[in-house]
């Protein structure tokens, strides 16, 4: 496995907030705490599925059925049980193996399914009788056999002529971001390497670039939006956007949102927000209290269920803002429409731990699995453009002010994944423990009985 994926794992946040004790961003009451971290996902998972894999006996049974069946649910539950957490899976380590070509066939769960069979059948090879070898060696080599054959099919088509993209990575420092007196030098900083990407038919700007929600920089973007016409290119935009309060019955709400500026304007909402740092989950009785004790708290209002992809550069965009593309089966709701991919992330709260990396590695699967290239502005790194198969097709340097800039092309059709989603693989595990389950209470029966 990726020496990435088996580092502790972090405190993790999407970046859209402030440091707590930091300077407010202008016209923003807003504080965001750092999201704990729940348990190491190994931990958790390897207690439930050796729970689960005693209940079912021993032998083959156990190795090949229910402790994968057992390993695969809890993986799947921790990325759907309280909005979820979906991290460190481990489909995730084999983007770059031959088992990565099954990405756009049972996504990244059912490359996690497979990889629990193999170890279920070097378990079967290390300690099984001689009847059970010759099966578990099958059981081991098949898959990786068959991801060989698999290797560069492509299950979606060009639909277009290459668009030209730049991505422009700022590289502001976490602590640094929403200071008031960095605010004019962000503003700036942007304003500078966007103006090097004119030309280019699509930019891209990384999450809440600018330390300002949009309604308060109406001038500055309407400035960079007419620039960007005029040389033809199509701005896209990570920003903090306001709606409502006009009146008492009508508060603000705040969106973590995606601006797309092209021969149309339109957003992106972020639909997944993350508890504690995107919002607090608390009844309004809290709400009531917190504010009557003038104790801020961050509460963003999450997007809509079915939000259309972004049109621009004659591309249609379908986007997702930092840690929402950790989410793949969500991600398909816009995938037939949608011609390429965006994601705009800070992922500045990661430091120089792997985690950043981590983070990259689920975006190349993303696109593996749906077969589209996707652009991706981070703040400080990793900004790439990645190919349909997964494959980096340019990255910019982290922790550098810079402009990328490379290509993407439109494609069209859905791979299979797109059609069934986690359902089929997770059906199959919980077949596959309730086999497992009846099996042992059957036997313990006959055993009482007989």
């Amino acid at each position: 496995m990726s020496g990435r994926w088996r580092s502790s794992l972090r405190r993790r946040s999407c970046g859209c907030g402030r440091a707590p004790g930091r300077a407010k961003p202008r016209g923003w009451d807003f504080f965001s705490a750092r999201r704990p971290s729940p348990p190491a996902p190994t931990g958790s998972t390897s207690a439930s599925t050796s729970t689960a894999g005693r209940r079912c006996g021993s032998g083959a049974l156990r190795t090949l059925a229910a402790l994968p069946a057992a390993w695969l649910l809890v993986e799947w539950w921790r990325g759907w049980f309280l909005t979820g957490f979906s991290w460190l899976s481990l489909g995730y380590s084999q983007t770059d193996t031959w088992l990565g070509a099954f990405a756009p066939l049972v996504g990244v769960y059912g490359i996690s399914a497979l990889l629990l069979l193999g170890a279920g059948a070097l378990l079967e090879l290390a300690t099984g009788g001689p009847r059970a070898r010759i099966p578990a060696a099958l059981l081991l080599l098949a898959p990786w056999a068959a991801g060989a054959a698999l290797h560069g099919h492509s299950w979606t088509r060009p639909a277009g002529s290459p668009v030209t993209v730049a991505v422009v990575q700022g590289a502001i420092p976490q602590d640094e971001k929403w200071l008031e007196s960095n605010r004019d030098t962000t503003l700036e900083l942007y304003q500078s390497l966007t103006e090097q990407a004119l030309g280019t038919q699509l930019i891209v700007w990384p999450e809440s670039a600018p330390a300002d929600v949009a309604n308060d920089i109406v001038p500055y973007i309407s400035h960079l939006y007419g620039e960007a016409r005029a040389h033809g290119s199509a701005l896209v935009v990570g920003v903090l956007r306001a709606d409502g309060g006009a009146a008492e019955d009508d508060p603000t709400r705040y969106f973590n949102s995606v601006l797309a500026l092209d021969e149309t304007v339109s957003w992106y909402d972020k639909r997944h927000l993350v508890p504690f740092a995107e919002f607090f989950p608390v009844p309004r009785f809290v709400r009531r209290w917190l504010r009557l004790m003038s104790l801020p708290y961050s509460d963003f209002t999450p997007g809509g269920r079915d939000q259309s992809p972004l049109p621009a550069a004659k591309v249609r965009l379908g986007a997702t803002v930092c840690y929402e593309d950790a989410y793949g089966s969500a991600m398909l709701r816009v995938l037939p429409h949608a011609d390429a991919l965006v994601n705009v992330t800070n992922d500045a709260w990661f430091g120089h731990s792997s985690a950043r990396h981590q983070h990259f590695q689920i975006a190349r699967m993303r696109a593996l699995e749906e077969g589209r290239y996707l652009v991706r502005a981070a703040n400080d790194g990793i900004s790439a453009v990645i190919g349909p198969h997964g494959e980096v097709v340019r990255s910019a340097p982290e922790f550098t002010p810079v402009v990328l800039v490379s290509a993407i092309v439109p494609y069209s059709g859905l791979p299979p994944y797109a059609h069934v989603g986690n359902w089929l693989i997770v059906s199959l595990a919980a077949l596959a423990l309730a086999y497992g389950l009846w099996v042992r209470n059957d036997r313990g029966r006959r055993a009482r009985t007989g």
